[in-house]
């Protein structure tokens, strides 16, 4: 390595620990689950594992290829088809991560002369897809319409792309997104939501957010995601035919990387099929689940807590090495609880991230309550 990259990337990570926002990877599969987004608790499914194994049999390893190319098969057609079904789209375009659609609608669509506006707490993957579109930005205050609004006509006579998220990754709070689709309608511009983190959780056996507020319809496009709560890997891009007949040709995303395996794709849709037997009865067990916490941290936290309906739970704990060592505590007591730092969120509004999930016992609940608290 070059002595001047070298002195560079050493001056880097050393800031990093400075601040106590080193990162490093870690096997946590000992510790009880508070931090994985498996919410439904699919990715540890012995029923859907049965499934998938009894479906995959014969199955090519892996998709060769492009979808272009050689990595086109006929299972990925079932998927989407299932997809544009249980999402109520016209259609569903399937990419290889959350990160590779979002990056790949924003920059195949935003051109030149169009405003990107979004929501100042948007995931990274859409923020790395405006600065590969062309279009300019601009953000908005968290959830803040009336900010919205004011963009939207002081910008009228451009092509506005509005981003948002359903439930925000970092708070698990809510967008407002009937305001939201409604100024969208009343000023012409075109609405992306990232539908993440409540794919699975919201709408008829998790059909999303949009679907539950009965404005799917009227959405641009809309992003879900199978690494949360379907427990497998993967992403689509839900719209019209002719959005997705334009990603195809212009998403290089999807047009220049292989395709999911065979067995990635087949693990969706089984997940996707057992979602339409029980989505409603799994929603419901986390709900109680969520219940249960928030009437118990309500009665006992000394910290801030974010409310929050989603599976998402957080606990302001200010300051880097503060939170860090509340995780550390935690994790030394066999609970997986992460601590989200500065940079990833503003300095002062460091926390603890509680994922709930299915599996999670009540008892496991009520004594990771107690040990936060002691």
């Amino acid at each position: 390595m070059n002595k001047i990259v070298e002195k560079r990337l050493l001056a880097l990570l050393n800031r990093r620990k400075a601040q106590k926002a080193f990162r490093r990877l870690e096997d946590s599969s000992h510790l009880i689950d508070f931090c994985s987004n498996d919410y439904l608790s699919l990715a540890r499914s012995s029923e859907l594992q049965k499934s998938i194994e009894e479906q995959s049999l014969n199955q090519p390893l892996g998709a060769t290829g492009s979808r272009l190319l050689s990595g086109h098969y006929n299972l990925l057609d079932t998927l989407e088809e299932k997809l544009a079904q249980f999402h109520q789209a016209e259609a569903a375009l399937v990419f290889n991560a959350g990160y590779n659609a979002n990056l790949g609608i924003i920059s195949a669509i935003a051109r030149r002369s169009d405003l990107i506006l979004h929501d100042e707490f948007i995931h990274a993957s859409i923020h790395d897809g405006i600065r590969l579109s062309a279009a300019t930005s601009q953000s908005f205050g968290h959830n803040n319409i009336a900010e919205l609004e004011t963009l939207l006509i002081k910008n009228s006579q451009k092509t506005i792309f509005v981003l948002v998220e359903s439930i925000y990754s970092m708070d698990g709070d809510a967008a407002p997104l009937r305001s939201i689709q409604k100024l969208c309608q009343k000023h012409d511009a075109n609405l992306i939501v990232d539908e993440a983190h409540s794919t699975g959780i919201y709408g008829k056996n998790g059909a999303g957010l949009c679907v539950e507020l009965g404005i799917e319809k009227t959405i641009f496009a809309r992003i879900h995601t199978f690494g949360k709560a379907i427990g497998t890997h993967g992403a689509a891009v839900l719209g019209s035919q002719i959005l997705k007949d334009y990603l195809i040709n212009y998403a290089r995303p999807l047009i220049y990387t292989t395709a999911l395996s065979p067995h990635t794709t087949q693990s969706s849709l089984a997940a996707y099929q057992l979602l339409e037997k029980k989505g409603a009865l799994y929603i419901q067990e986390l709900r109680e689940r969520i219940a249960y916490f928030q009437a118990s941290i309500c009665k006992q936290t000394k910290y801030t807590y974010i409310k929050s309906a989603s599976p998402i739970q957080c606990l302001i704990v200010p300051g880097n090495e503060a939170v860090t060592q509340l995780s550390a505590l935690l994790q030394k007591e066999g609970y997986d609880v992460r601590p989200i730092r500065t940079p990833t969120v503003p300095a002062g509004k460091e926390r603890i991230r509680i994922c709930l999930h299915r599996h999670n016992s009540f008892k496991e609940i009520e004594q990771l309550i107690q040990l936060i608290n002691k």
